[in-house]
């Protein structure tokens, strides 16, 4: 390709017109950026574009309209750390390093040497090549914003030897579960509120508000360079947190009866989860809109998804069955079905996208990798296993060929799911030795609710194939059922 690039370049110069005196030579055409903003938590149906009738997000709907509409995207996993793990390494599931949330046993001394308050989950070793690597090998300035969750500082997942320039905001996802901090992290350095206490509803500093000034820091700063700039934002995942004044747009709004589990409590629960969301939107707003104020819209591709399905059993007031969070989907987060992996991804690349278009293409999280690469000319890495999306962004050719997409999640009991075009494949329990695939035709049965494994022998065996021939072992994250266990 770089080949291609100069011979090319060659030609042009031979016979191009000479540039008279006094004339300078065009400035050389920058790389597009890219912005990728990642909700937590946010399920597929908490969107007004696809569905949602009580929550407002007016800004991402915009953004939906001046875009294209994904309609049949998934996250890497049902839960956070190997779902991101999956799109920031561009590996799927059944491939990649972290396959679920949890500490590693390594990093038990490490709380006490460093006086880490939140030490972290396991990291992802150094040879990963993330995102922010590949692109920055193209000249890319590159941040990430929001909640990491994939190494400490002081571990090979450091975010700032894994590709970022600059890293802001929540290095443990533990520490994430409270949106007004006593401090977050600038690269290595702590930023502390003394305004916030870390244990109340409300402080002086809302985590989600200091993301987007230190984002539109960011894009300013490196306007005239190419950017990525990687929003892993942390609405709507618990606790319900919210600025009053967004809170008062849900004012009247209906609260039921609960019992409360987990997280902290809000007086107000379903208006302050609603407000979370809209918060986010007004945010989202004002990206696009310093993106158009600085006349970059034609250069930037923004991107917004969410790293897996809505919350569930009511925690911490959360209630995805009054908000129809999953769209009528089964399952929610921690579930392999559709409701716990089926999320939204809207895009807009102004004069490159089709405005208010919708995409079926049945894509993941695996695919952002090369997407982006290919959007920024850099070589994906070999060990991706995706396929670029962007012919669909555009609306201009067709996607490579894929047969099937795997995940492969090693909590609750053990999970593997596989889709092979209409046909969804789901095992549940692998760790207590279960085997048997549940069959689903999502073209008449989105909802996962009439399973057909015994009428289709064929594609249920071709699925168990699929299952044990697209994975690598990990250490860490047994899918099978203890020996013992199987006889």
């Amino acid at each position: 390709m770089k080949i291609e690039r100069l011979c090319l370049l060659f030609v042009c110069t031979m016979f191009a017109a000479p540039i008279a005196f006094g004339q300078t030579a065009p400035e050389e055409q920058k790389s597009p950026n890219i912005i990728l903003i990642v909700a937590d938590d946010l399920g597929y149906g908490e969107l007004g574009c696809y569905g949602q009738q009580k929550i407002k997000t007016p800004r991402i709907d915009q953004l939906a309209d001046e875009g294209v509409r994904f309609t049949q995207f998934y996250c890497g996993s049902p839960v956070c750390a190997p779902s991101r793990c999956v799109l920031m390494t561009g590996k799927s599931s059944s491939h990649a390093y972290i396959r679920n949330n949890g500490p590693a046993k390594e990093l038990a001394g490490l709380k006490e040497k460093y006086g880490w308050e939140f030490p972290g989950q396991r990291p992802i070793p150094a040879e990963e090549v993330t995102i922010a690597e590949a692109l920055k090998q193209q000249g890319y300035a590159t941040a990430a914003i929001g909640k990491w969750g994939l190494g400490h500082f002081g571990t090979t997942g450091d975010p700032n030897t894994q590709g970022f320039d600059l890293f802001f905001g929540y290095n443990c996802q533990w520490h994430a579960h409270n949106h007004y901090p006593t401090f977050l992290w600038k690269n290595r350095e702590k930023v502390y509120y003394p305004g916030n206490d870390g244990k109340s509803l409300t402080g002086e500093t809302f985590s989600q508000d200091e993301f987007t000034r230190v984002a539109q820091e960011f894009i300013r700063e490196h306007q005239q360079q190419p950017f990525f700039l990687y929003l892993p934002v942390i609405i709507p995942h618990l606790s319900i947190q919210v600025p009053e004044e967004t809170l008062a747009l849900y004012d009247g709004m209906q609260e039921d009866e609960y019992q409360h589990k987990g997280y902290l409590p809000h007086p107000k629960p379903h208006a302050g989860y609603a407000a979370m969301i809209t918060h986010l939107d007004q945010d989202v707003g004002k990206i696009v809109d310093l993106v158009d104020e600085l006349g970059l819209a034609e250069d930037t591709l923004i991107i917004f998804t969410s790293d897996n399905g809505p919350t569930y059993n009511r925690l911490g007031g959360s209630d995805s069955e009054f908000f129809d969070s999953a769209a009528g989907l089964r399952g929610l987060k921690g579930s392999v079905y559709e409701g716990g992996i089926r999320v939204p991804l809207v895009a807009r690349w102004t004069g490159h996208t089709t405005p208010g278009s919708e995409s079926p293409s049945i894509t993941a999280f695996w695919d952002l990798m090369p997407t982006l690469c290919d959007v920024a000319d850099a070589d994906t890495p070999d060990a991706a296993n995706g396929i670029s999306m962007l012919p669909a962004i555009s609306g201009e050719g067709d996607l490579a060929e894929r047969d099937h997409l795997i995940w492969e999640f090693a909590g609750y009991g053990g999970q593997q799911a596989v889709r092979m075009g209409k046909w969804k494949g789901v095992v549940q329990n692998t760790t207590k030795g279960n085997r048997k695939i549940e069959l689903y035709d999502l073209e008449t049965d989105a909802a996962e609710s009439n399973n057909v494994a015994a009428k289709h022998p064929k594609i249920v065996k071709q699925m168990q194939e699929l299952l044990k021939s697209d994975r690598s072992e990990s250490p860490f994250y047994p899918m099978a059922a203890k020996a013992k266990a199987q006889k």
